[in-house]
């Protein structure tokens, strides 16, 4: 089963950044593009930060000039001097449910994407993982009877399923506990699943019984 990758999702133009680019042209281009944050790129195109908004709003330099003998720099900051890094990045063949949970614990709205010299080869946004989200019910419902049939073995007719905005329902019978943990697993981690919601018993507890074995066999103390 194909999973939804970042390459799938991700925009390979990008507007990026050298080290040296100047506060005020780093800024009239994240309000050209109407976007929160843009890579910055050494000479062989190698991520070696991220410049956002809130970065631009924290270099700010106070208005008006330095007082006589403060010693205050007037020079421009540049992009280099803003960045935050080491930029936090991600590859294009990572899932893109990987890619939110990075973004989500970092609290980050862009992740550049990278190949395996740290080059860059687009970018992803949150609005972009959004997207996965946004799978047919159909689609998501012949996915959920791929997993039934093929991965679990679960006979056609067993099992009934229900989607509707990407909340499956699953109602019916498998033979085994094991087998109804495993195949809970793999559907929650389905493209455009939201959630599950399972009805579903099975016929013996091969569960208990593998817990009973190990008891039998533990050492007394």
């Amino acid at each position: 089963m194909k999973q939804i990758t970042v390459a799938d999702l991700m925009t390979d133009e990008v507007v990026s950044v050298g080290p040296d680019t100047a506060f005020k042209d780093v800024a009239k281009l994240l309000a050209q593009y109407d976007i929160s944050g843009v890579p910055v790129l050494d000479e062989e195109d190698r991520v070696v930060g991220v410049v956002s908004q809130t970065d631009l709003l924290a270099g700010r330099s106070p208005a008006g000039p330095p007082g006589p003998g403060s010693g205050t720099s007037t020079a421009s900051p540049t992009a280099g001097d803003l960045m935050s890094a080491p930029a936090i990045t991600a590859h294009a063949e990572e899932t893109a449910a990987d890619a939110a949970r990075l973004m989500t614990r970092r609290g980050i709205e862009r992740l550049p994407v990278v190949d395996v010299e740290d080059r860059l080869v687009g970018i992803v946004t949150r609005r972009d993982l959004l997207r996965m989200f946004l799978r047919p019910d159909a689609e998501i419902r012949r996915r959920v009877h791929e997993v039934l049939r093929d991965v679990a073995g679960v006979p056609d007719g067993d099992v009934e399923t229900h989607v509707v905005d990407g909340i499956v329902t699953l109602d019916g019978t498998v033979q085994r506990r094991s087998q109804l943990s495993v195949l809970l697993g793999l559907i929650e981690r389905l493209d455009g699943v939201v959630a599950v919601a399972s009805r579903v018993t099975a016929g013996s507890d091969d569960m208990a019984v593998h817990h009973a074995g190990h008891a039998r066999h533990a050492m007394p103390w």
